[in-house]
């Protein structure tokens, strides 16, 4: 795409996408450049145009620099915040059009003259802010129409405090990798629409750089009935323990399971057929470049992780981040009261939703029983909620003694990072989220305000997660960052959880975590001496409690 064809692309999309209410201001490029990226032209409006892709983002703010000095359709307001472009407001309608259809003099806005003379503004500065001399902000926007006091209130609203700019960049995302999804799936479908944009002239490569799928083909498939509702995550199909979809392994590497004959190899699947429907795995080969590394992450370390003492977490410099630790254990009827105190509680309760499910579930009046006050004094929960269970979830909080502060949904997506619609849970409608209410351990000021724990890092993350799904009830791995960051270190537990939840700094309680495993030499102390004879095993070396 030439520079002509972009900037007449960010022209009329922009256009399109206030007049249409898909956008609004104000917003950062990056938001302007993914609209762009969906936004569809008329034929007639940009004839053969192909969409932006999300590495030209530095061309697209190139564009609206310069439209905002000179663009045809309005005017366009920029501010740059935390290296970042923002589209502070914008105009449609050219002034000079307008002035021309309707000359009258503008009413000049009311003039405290005693406040700005004190200030040292004269008049004309003033009407000069408000844009009357100033074509760049019309008097015809909401942001045209504030006094100076207020464009300066919003000015200063619009700009990030230090603490937030620091906590930003100390806990930013070391992991930049991205790999978007062609929307075509298939490289096949892939090249036929990208040759149908010009036949004469067919574009090498014939598929477009993005990732793409391959159908997997079996005995047993029927391509006529389509895509498996359930994807990678049907109990037929085999990559459903590889879940998710792209996985360490790329195809081709010999890593590949193959399906049992006759079975299914999932699951529920093992009493079933095989799926006839479609199935599809990542289509790459050497020639496309290396697939990222899932567990990339995990290796990377920030080079001075103490810049400043802010946001460090309840023990500050002095956390220690202890290996996984669990409890195996019948969360009903174990003593919570030898665990100690725990800064911060996550919790996917088995709820009794009404509907079949693949585990056993506890009923209402045990979860109200649960004993979620000893492990708190001070601290945040967080507590998986769906379906009828929302409303038994907030009268949880208030029966232990928490205040619901805040909610995260998580919505959820399939192999091809589409929305599920799998029917798997729902009464009346496709369930395609579930709810994480965030509770505060309710404790008050004398003037009856709620008490915030000092060390919790708030404003750093959205209240939305999209994540792909994987096995029956495994949470999305991305809500244990957002948990991290905003209580660095501390104590951390999960109940209800499973093998795959455990992770270094926290602990553990479930009934399918085989052996116990701690860490922390008290903790050992207290269960062995309520429960001398369980078998444990404490800092690598396992151990009977006698």
């Amino acid at each position: 795409m030439t520079d002509d064809e972009l900037s007449h692309l960010v022209s009329t999309g922009l256009q399109d996408c206030l007049t249409s209410g898909r956008i609004s201001t104000p917003l950062t490029s990056m938001n302007l450049l993914l609209a762009l990226i969906s936004f569809k032209p008329s034929k007639s409006a940009a004839p053969g145009l192909t969409m932006p892709r999300l590495t030209d983002l530095a061309r697209v703010e190139r564009v609206l620099e310069a439209l905002s000095s000179n663009w045809d359709h309005g005017s366009i307001l920029l501010s740059h915040e935390g290296g970042e472009l923002h589209i502070t407001d914008v105009h449609l309608g050219n002034p000079r059009v307008l002035d021309a259809i309707n000359p009258r003099k503008r009413k000049r806005a009311p003039i405290d003259e005693d406040a700005d003379s004190a200030a040292g503004n004269t008049p004309d500065e003033i009407s000069s802010f408000n844009g009357e001399n100033d074509s760049s902000i019309s008097m015809n926007t909401p942001l045209g129409n504030l006094s100076k006091d207020l464009k300066e209130v919003y000015a200063i609203l619009q700009k990030s405090t230090a603490k937030g700019r620091l906590l930003a960049e100390r806990f930013r995302s070391l992991n930049g990798g991205f790999e978007p999804i062609c929307t075509y799936i298939t490289k096949v479908e892939c090249a036929k629409s990208r040759s149908e944009v010009d036949p004469s002239n067919p574009p090498n490569p014939p598929f477009c750089n993005l990732l793409h799928f391959r159908p997997l083909i079996r005995p047993h498939t029927d391509p006529s009935l389509g895509h498996c509702s359930y994807l990678n995550t049907c109990y037929s199909e085999p990559t459903y323990s590889q879940s998710p979809s792209i996985t360490p392994f790329p195809p081709g590497t010999g890593a590949r399971v193959s399906l049992p004959s006759g079975l299914g190899a999932g699951g529920r699947g093992k009493e079933k057929a095989p799926c006839r429907y479609l199935h599809f795995e990542i289509d790459w080969d050497e020639k496309d470049g290396p697939l990222a590394s899932i567990d990339g992450w995990r290796t990377q370390r920030l080079k001075k992780p103490f810049k400043i003492e802010l946001g460090m977490g309840p023990n500050g410099r002095d956390m220690q981040v202890l290996p996984p630790q669990w409890i195996n254990c019948d969360l009903r009827r174990f003593d919570y009261s030898v665990l100690g105190k725990f800064h911060v509680i996550m919790a996917d309760p088995p709820w009794d939703i009404h509907m079949s499910l693949p585990y056993g579930t506890m009923t209402d009046d045990e979860m109200r029983a649960m004993p979620i006050p000893t492990l708190q004094d001070e601290g945040l929960l967080f507590l998986w909620v769906t379906g009828r269970a929302m409303e038994v979830g907030r009268e949880c909080l208030r029966v232990w003694g928490y205040t619901r502060v805040d909610e995260v949904v998580w919505v959820k997506t399939n192999q091809l990072q589409r929305v599920i619609r799998t029917g798997r849970t729902g009464h009346w409608l496709n369930h395609t989220k579930e709810h994480m209410l965030v509770g505060v351990k309710t404790r008050t000021d004398a003037a009856g305000n709620l008490i915030f724990p000092s060390w919790a890092n708030r404003g750093l993350d959205t209240d939305v997660i999209v994540s792909e799904v994987r096995e029956t009830s495994r949470k999305p791995d991305e809500v244990y960052g957002l948990i991290e960051r905003m209580c660095p270190g501390g104590r951390k537990i999960e109940i209800f959880g499973r093998k795959h939840n455990t992770r270094p700094g926290w602990l553990t309680l479930g009934n399918q975590l085989g052996q116990d495993q701690i860490y922390e030499e008290d903790l050992a102390a207290r269960i062995k001496a309520r429960y001398p004879e369980r078998f444990m095993s404490v800092s690598g070396q396992a151990m009977i409690t006698r």
